[in-house]
């Protein structure tokens, strides 16, 4: 069986699976960043690149590769109820732990410290795992708008209002407080969790963001920060 070596890791505002967008192009007003390790560090490998707006990213469900797969998964869309072939949906728990996203290429930086780096919006994929490859997206080849979804017909976007106390948005880079405010709205919740009197808390950058989902209206009751946010 051949072994990859990743080829760079992701850097993104999720340290952790609770509240990552549930797919690829979802929040497209965050960015995430893709460094490269120091041997793909070749300016020439890059050639061409900016002329695409999307790329594709292969990299690793490294949280889940010392783990058995499944032939059969409880899809979170189901509500965790159903179970379906491994191979119908995009459970970590693989043969293989490799995933696949779709995202926007936002710009290349040659003058970084760890030149170049790729800054890409739209991902879903935890900070600091590994990229096995990079891709350019082709539309003509990689779009069918007539394709069939299966049972993962639509995805609940927006499906929240969100009510967030302006002191406690403020403890939030303005920068990414439109990007957090959408991912709340799609309900970071798992389907089979609708206790009212739950309070959840998610990690976001630096901050822990707290909130109760009630009657369809998801409020915001603290926001706490282990560190001084870091500028990127």
């Amino acid at each position: 069986m051949p072994l990859y070596t990743p080829i760079a890791r992701l850097r993104s505002d999720f340290p952790e699976k609770f509240g990552l967008p549930r797919q690829s192009g979802l929040v497209n007003s965050l960015k995430s960043y893709i460094v490269f390790e120091p041997k793909y560090r070749i300016r020439e490998a890059f050639r061409g690149l900016e002329e695409y707006s999307h790329i594709w990213i292969i990299w690793e469900f490294s949280r889940s590769k010392d783990k058995e797969w499944s032939p059969t998964v409880r899809p979170p869309k189901l509500g965790g109820n159903k179970r379906m072939g491994v191979f119908a949906t995009r459970s970590p728990f693989r043969p293989n732990p490799i995933g696949l996203s779709a995202v926007r290429l936002e710009k290349i930086d040659f003058d970084c410290p760890d030149a170049p780096v790729l800054t890409v919006s739209g991902c879903d994929i935890m900070d600091n795992t590994p990229v096995l490859d990079i891709k350019p997206y082709l539309p003509y080849a990689d779009a069918y708008p007539d394709a069939l979804s299966g049972f993962a017909l639509t995805e609940k976007e927006g499906s929240l209002s969100v009510e967030f106390p302006l002191e406690l948005l403020e403890k939030i880079p303005y920068e990414k407080r439109q990007g957090l405010t959408e991912i709340l709205k799609q309900d970071p919740r798992p389907a089979y969790q609708s206790d009212p009197e739950r309070a959840y808390a998610m990690e976001f950058g630096e901050a822990e963001v707290h909130f109760r989902v009630r009657e369809n209206i998801l409020t915001v009751i603290d926001v706490t920060s282990k560190t001084e946010y870091k500028k990127c």
